[in-house]
């Protein structure tokens, strides 16, 4: 969640939202979400779990290049 907010300073190609799912059940349910953190791409693409920093951006861009 840090390492999302942090691209998305670093970026403006990036923009990055923190939800507390019992707040927003529904967006919950559209994505998914079944633990935290659980990382959105494009609308479509999760990530599961905290990932090593270097794992993370990879998995981000690699999400990011199915579009």
């Amino acid at each position: 969640m840090r390492l999302a907010q942090q691209l998305a300073v670093e970026s403006d190609l990036i923009t990055a939202d923190l939800v507390e799912i019992t707040e927003f059940p529904d967006l919950a349910r559209r994505y998914q979400v079944r633990a935290v953190p659980r990382t959105i791409v494009n609308g479509a693409t999760g990530i599961e779990g905290a990932l090593p920093e270097s794992e993370f951006v990879k998995a981000v861009v690699a999400a990011a290049r199915k579009r």
